[in-house]
Formats: C-alpha cells, structure tokens, sequence
C-alpha cells in the first residue's frame, strides 16, 4: 500500500522534494518530483541558466531514502533516521525546470543501528545523480 510523502517523513515545503511516491518494495523506493520553474533556489543557481544544485538533488534521494526508512521501521516506534553520511556523489546531467526525476533509494546493509543505501535520480532514463548514504536510528 502506498502511502502519502507527508505521512512518512516530517519534511515540508519549501523543503520537501518528493512529490508522489511511485512504488515501495521490502528494500527499495521510486519516487518522483516534478520541477517548477518558480522553486526559489533557480532564481540564483544561476540567473538565465537554472540548474538544480548537485546538493538538492542528492538531498531528494536521501528524502526518498528516508520514505523508505519510514516503512521499515513501522515496527519500532519512536526511533528517527538521522541522516550520517553521503559518499560517492557522481554528478552526470544537469537538472532544470520542467525535469521530472524519477528517484531510487534501495537498502544495501544493516549493521546494528546503521542502515546503508544507494540511490540516484534520473531524468527522462539519464542518471543525473548516484550516491551512496547512512542513516542512524535516533530516539525520535
């Protein structure tokens, strides 16, 4: 069953960058977000030529990582992923407004209370991002 981005995870606009979550499996996630050509960081990133910020793109794979964090721990209440380490960002092809990404998160390891993913978006089947992340279970 999929559920709502807003009902999973506590991150709001002007912050949030998951629109709809696509599908959920036992260990990966699509997800996407539709671009607007009036998202305030185009305006300055950079002026007649708006890319989206290699930051923000990985900062939406980890929001769909954290979606899918959220359903695997229905089964311990009150704990919180906290976001603890990015490695391995390639950055392929820009992304500009009107792009749709289509984001992928898949759960590579557990090792106690660390929990390891990959991820990556894309844009119309062209990676424009892939990395790797941890997260740490916090009491919520």
């Amino acid at each position: 069953m999929i559920v709502s981005v807003e009902a999973c995870i506590p991150h709001r606009a002007p912050f949030l960058f998951v629109d709809e979550i696509v599908s959920v499996m036992d260990d990966a996630i699509e997800a996407r977000r539709a671009l607007r050509a009036d998202e305030p960081y185009f305006a300055g990133h950079y002026p007649g030529n708006p890319i989206m910020p290699g930051v923000l793109l990985c900062e939406a794979v980890v929001q769909a990582g954290t979606i899918l964090m959220s359903q695997k721990l229905k089964e311990s209440p009150g704990k919180l992923p906290l976001l603890t380490r990015v490695q391995g960002a390639r950055f392929k092809k820009m992304v500009r407004p009107g792009d749709t990404l289509l984001l992928k998160a898949r759960i590579s390891e557990r090792l106690g209370s660390a929990w390891f993913l990959s991820g990556s978006a894309s844009v119309n089947n062209q990676v424009a991002v892939t990395l790797e992340f941890a997260f740490t279970l916090a009491d919520g």
